[in-house]
């Protein structure tokens, strides 16, 4: 975002450059205070917007002095201090975009009806909309689920994506992502996080708001940004800074080498359970530790994306080396990415974890072994609620009997054997407490990450090599974050396999996560109705 007015921060701005092009940068390390290299690197970038932005008005100086002294304000006996933040950009869903798209025609509307030009209506903020929110599981189970599916999303949509290809057109500011690109945290990642910013020759720190929860993604790459409401959204698109609570900052401290058998799934689920038991509501994580190093940009982004989760604010990634090569890996421009590395190490926000020297002061700190994290599982109802894999099957039966809850079912003991038949194609089925119905591959959290993403692919091989099947009134799907899974699953060879067991490509979005699975077999309805009507199904979670 443009930062307008005199700023009484000029005499630190200074030159940058790389190659043959001179950038101009406000340098933070030129304030010259001690208080810096102790600040977690996510207030940095907290630091850094406000003094580019400081203008008197919006941001004052006295906001970055608070900001400086984010130990003292932050402590347990001080009281909350609020302070500016200006993000870099706003990105959007479809269901929650297009009513912002809504208000910025209603504006134009407004604007031509006073007799003034419609036209200099525009988001002042970067904003980024994609949709994915769209696309519904109806065919499965087919080659063709995927063209079939997208048809349908067009035609039961037609009057929305006709609006929303009007906005990409008129709006200045305003990229829109069609439908089936991908999930929008995915997408994020891959094409629109900019890590460093270049507006007219300034750089700046990437960063932004969403409209999503699992906006919290992008911080894997080390770029900080969180989910925020609608109009909050449109009021940083219409240049407003963002009020917000000077936040603690909880360093977790990653060491140890994780097991080949726990997966980045795994380490999320214990990062998650651990939090929640610390408390981090309201307040930022940042991870370090040598234990980080070992982690790769998508396992990073699966830890970051559970932060609603764990009910952080955001779990902040500071960028390094690895996340510099992921940039070339997504096919970055190179002369950028110099531009990018450069500008983060002058402004002391660039990391090696390998250093505890650069480790800055925290609120407070808590550890994790990557070595004691076991293959996991969670559920019955909620994702943060973690299960070691050796205890799963004890676990579920014991819920099965819990009074109703989150851990619970509330079924009396007569009922937990029942089981009610049905017909489905002329064979005879019958379903019991806990039976599989829907089977989902889905969400930005999982399928963003590549070694999981194989590891299922593979183990689809090993079950068709041994001749293992899925049920047939089971609702299979795969739903990939973006096309690029597809693209690795089919060049690996192992995405015929998933097909094999009922897994095609049905869309790039959402989907499933959040309940656009599409109907059951009429038949496997049914029966879950009959049971409900009976009365043996006494919780509806």
């Amino acid at each position: 975002m443009d930062c307008t007015g005199k700023n009484p921060y000029d005499n630190i701005l200074k030159e940058l450059t790389v190659g043959e092009t001179t950038y101009k940068y406000y340098d933070i390390t030129a304030l010259n205070d001690p208080r810096y290299d102790q600040l977690p690197f996510s207030v940095r970038v907290l630091l850094e917007s406000a003094v580019r932005c400081c203008d008197e008005f919006q941001v004052r100086s006295a906001d970055v002095a608070n900001i400086l002294d984010w130990r003292a304000n932050t402590s347990e006996d001080a009281a909350a201090v609020e302070v500016p933040f200006k993000p870099a950009r706003v990105i959007l869903q479809d269901f929650t975009g297009v009513p912002a798209v809504v208000d910025f025609a209603a504006m134009r509307e407004a604007v031509r009806s006073l007799g003034g030009d419609p036209d200099k209506i525009n988001p002042v903020c970067p904003s980024d909309l994609v949709i994915d929110h769209s696309v519904q599981a109806d065919f499965t189970r087919t080659s063709d689920a995927l063209k079939k599916n997208q048809a349908l999303e067009f035609e039961r949509n037609k009057e929305r994506f006709q609006f929303l290809k009007w906005g990409s057109q008129a709006f200045r500011n305003m990229l829109i992502v069609p439908p089936g690109s991908g999930i929008v945290h995915q997408v994020n990642l891959e094409y629109l996080a900019r890590v460093v910013f270049d507006t007219d020759g300034l750089l700046r720190p990437d960063s932004l708001v969403g409209t999503d929860s699992h906006t919290t993604m992008i911080n894997g790459l080390g770029v900080l940004g969180w989910g925020v409401g609608g109009i909050e959204a449109e009021a940083v698109m219409l240049g407003q800074a963002i009020s917000m609570v000077l936040p603690p900052v909880v360093g977790y401290k990653i060491t140890g080498t994780a097991s080949p058998l726990a997966t980045s799934t795994d380490i999320v689920l214990t990062i998650t359970k651990h939090l929640r038991r610390v408390g981090v509501v309201g307040k930022f994580v940042e991870f370090f530790g040598p234990g980080v190093s070992q982690l790769s940009i998508a396992d990073r982004a699966t830890i970051s994306n559970m932060c609603p989760e764990y009910g952080a604010t955001v779990g902040f990634f500071p960028v390094d080396a690895k996340s510099i090569d992921y940039l070339r890996q997504t096919g970055r421009d190179e002369a950028r990415i110099a531009v990018t590395e450069a500008y983060l190490r002058r402004v002391g926000l660039f990391r090696d974890y390998s250093s505890a020297g650069e480790d800055p002061t925290f609120s407070q700190v808590v550890e994790l072994d990557l070595a004691t994290v076991v293959p996991s599982l969670s559920g019955p109802k909620r994702p943060h609620d973690r299960v070691d894999a050796s205890g799963m099957k004890e676990d579920f039966l014991q819920c099965l009997s819990n009074k109703v809850g989150f851990k619970g079912y509330g079924l009396a003991p007569e009922r937990l054997s029942h089981r009610e038949e049905f017909t489905l194609d002329g064979q005879t089925y019958s379903l019991g407490h806990g039976s599989v119905v829907i089977a989902a591959i889905t969400s930005c959290t999982n399928t963003s990450n590549p070694s999981v993403m194989l590891g299922a692919g593979i183990l689809a091989k090993k079950a068709v090599e041994r001749g293992l099947s899925v049920q047939p009134w089971i609702k299979t799907s795969l739903s990939p974050g973006s096309g690029v899974v597809s693209h690795y699953l089919e060049d690996s060879g192992v995405l015929p396999f998933l097909q094999q067991l009922g897994f095609d490509v049905v869309g790039y979005g959402c989907m499933t996560c959040i309940g656009n699975s599409g109907p059951l077999p009429e038949p496997v309805s049914e029966a879950i109705e009959k049971v409900r009507r009976e009365g043996l199904i006494t919780d509806r979670w």
